[in-house]
């Protein structure tokens, strides 16, 4: 198998790995924040016995001198989880997930301020593209406005969505450090913060898991953090960064499949056709501009 091959295999199996992750936080029966911390801990520590354990490199002067942007991006990748993970409580996996996915299209959208890039009629009629199949998955298209509960949930995953499109602007911002690097440091901050953020915040004590909730736990924190990264790390520098993009929507396609088809979540017409209309969208701001032109 060649290098190509191997690194298409690890990358769609990071994405197949993310794209299971509201099945899993479903079955934890803690709090979203809670879930985020361990998520974090676990993640980090997983990532870093993996450093170790390679003899990989740690810039330590690359970590200082992205410190501003390191801790600003982890403050907020703890807070990104926990309102995606509170937003699979009051609405479908699928409708969250496109909510989520959301982000790249808010980047596009804000970088003729942050980045000083033109905006185009193309990226234009893309976002909002996007917006109008947003309207679709939320269910206002069809049937009005959405129950509360449905409302709650679409502006939970919109947070983190806003939240997540922060974090890629922080990243971009970032000057010769690598993902791995800047990854093992925002998990480690991200538990810091969020430590005391529960202690303060969640009341009485935690519930006894069961050890069915624990193996979820212990699943979310290693393989869809510290394994799903070293995954989507590896295959970083033999992937032209075009097909990383554009195979990175097979996490969202694997969300809402999983939810249509393992746990029976409805899904409207109006609900595909703006699933098709963010998933599209997106996929088209990341291909070539040559073939936009065409």
């Amino acid at each position: 198998m060649d290098k190509r091959t191997a690194g298409k295999l690890k990358l769609i199996g990071s994405m197949l790995i993310w794209g299971s992750l509201g099945l899993f936080i479903r079955g934890i029966d803690l709090p979203s924040s809670v879930i985020a911390n361990f998520r974090g801990l676990l993640g980090a520590t997983f990532l870093l016995l993996v450093m170790l354990l390679g003899k990989l490199p740690f810039n330590g002067r690359a970590v200082k001198r992205n410190a501003l942007y390191l801790a600003m991006s982890g403050l907020m990748l703890g807070f990104n989880w926990i309102l995606l993970f509170e937003s699979y409580r009051y609405t479908t996996i699928a409708v969250a997930t496109l909510c989520y996915y959301l982000a790249p299209i808010i980047v596009v959208a804000l970088s003729p301020l942050v980045f000083k890039e033109r905006l185009g009629l193309f990226r234009i009629l893309c976002v909002l593209a996007a917006l109008i199949g947003m309207v679709f998955v939320s269910g206002a298209a069809e049937g009005g406005l959405p129950s509360p509960g449905q409302a709650r949930g679409v502006l939970l995953a919109l947070g983190a969505a806003l939240l997540y499109a922060a974090i890629v602007i922080s990243n971009k911002k970032m000057k010769n450090i690598s993902g791995l690097e800047r990854t093992v440091v925002q998990l480690g901050i991200s538990a810091l913060v969020l430590l005391p953020y529960n202690l303060l915040t969640v009341r009485g004590p935690l519930p006894s898991l069961e050890l069915s909730s624990l193996a979820l736990l212990l699943t979310v924190g290693i393989v869809h953090t510290g394994l799903a990264y070293y995954l989507y790390f590896g295959c970083m520098d033999v992937l032209p960064s075009q097909t990383v993009a554009i195979l990175a929507y097979v996490d969202p396609v694997t969300a809402v499949l999983l939810s249509a088809l393992v746990l029976r979540e409805p899904m409207s017409g109006g609900m595909w056709l703006g699933s098709a209309l963010v998933l599209g969208a997106a996929v088209l701001l990341e291909l070539p501009v040559k073939n936009k032109k065409k």
